[in-house]
């Protein structure tokens, strides 16, 4: 299974989640790899606390398999080479969580005919050594967003290929949601690009789910909110609803919602069971990821939303 994470705007949560999110399907029992096709600022390994892969590997990373500079990209076994004695633990039953990461110094590239074949093959074959694939792409429009699009478009993809989801990243703010509907409708969007690549439109979104990340609840306010404060967040979360139905972001299309986590305001990191434990991190931030892991890949959750 193909994983590919989008956002619009920078600060939506989408490399943090995505990275908790595999991390999660590893604990699952899934063979899990993670590809950081964010290739102005591929951070996937500061998140895993992987102090020589911080802004991606010196050479031979995706950028430049992507590119033809190499023959097989860099990657390495997350639980090997993190620094985070909690994710260094493989429980019984886990499965790998492998990182293939970007270059440090990659940056955006003109598309060509050959990228696109070099994604594709590159897809296919971690489709057959793993069981979910999760691929970061960069926020916006980008090289790497339309690669993909055609790289697992119907003229190379047959019908019997692995099923792929595409999750779509916003925060729960007026801006975040407008800028999210826009990336995925507006002319030159991921619709319009996915029509471009060969896809119907009704086809495409069948792949398509939205993760709301960061939601704040009366909490927010701390231990002496008022009444006042409760009834405006109240109010507040109406008006988002009815904002994100009447921009086609409604529930039909919602995969998960992630809590505001104080613990990632300071540090965007993988949130263990430890810190849970410990008090650190709120049960219901791992309750989030694990119910976004499970419908992820389950079918008939996929499909019953």
């Amino acid at each position: 299974m193909l994983v590919f994470s989008s956002s619009d705007k920078g600060g939506t949560g989408r490399s943090v989640t995505s990275c908790n999110l595999a991390h999660r399907l590893s604990l699952l029992g899934r063979d899990v790899a993670y590809l950081d096709f964010d290739f102005g600022s591929p951070t996937a390994g500061a998140i895993f606390e992987i102090p020589t892969l911080e802004r991606g590997t010196p050479g031979g990373g995706l950028h430049s398999f992507i590119l033809g500079k190499v023959a097989e990209p860099a990657r390495v076994d997350v639980r090997m080479v993190t620094e985070r004695a909690a994710l260094k633990e493989r429980p019984a039953g886990s499965g790998r969580l492998v990182l293939y990461p970007g270059d440090v110094g990659g940056a955006e590239f003109h598309l060509s005919a050959d990228h696109i074949k070099r994604a594709a093959s590159l897809f296919a074959s971690v489709e057959q050594e793993f069981d979910v694939c999760v691929v970061d792409l960069s926020g916006g429009r980008s090289s790497a967003l339309d690669m993909s699009l055609h790289a697992i478009s119907p003229k190379l993809r047959s019908g019997k290929a692995a099923p792929v989801r595409w999750l779509l990243f916003h925060r729960w703010t007026t801006q975040h949601l407008i800028a999210a509907s826009g990336l995925l409708f507006a002319p030159n969007g991921i619709v319009s690009c996915a029509g471009d690549a060969g896809f119907r439109d009704a086809d495409f979104m069948r792949m398509v789910r939205t993760v709301r990340t960061a939601v704040p609840d009366v909490t927010a306010f701390g231990k002496e909110t008022t009444a006042e404060q409760e009834r405006w967040v109240s109010r507040s979360d109406d008006i988002l609803k009815d904002l994100a139905k009447s921009r086609r972001l409604g529930r039909d299309l919602l995969a998960g919602v992630t809590p505001l986590e104080p613990m990632l305001l300071w540090r965007e990191q993988v949130i263990t069971d430890v810190d849970v434990r410990r008090g650190l991190a709120k049960p219901a931030t791992t309750q989030a990821f694990d119910a976004l892991a499970m419908k992820v890949i389950d079918d008939a959750a996929w499909e019953g939303f």
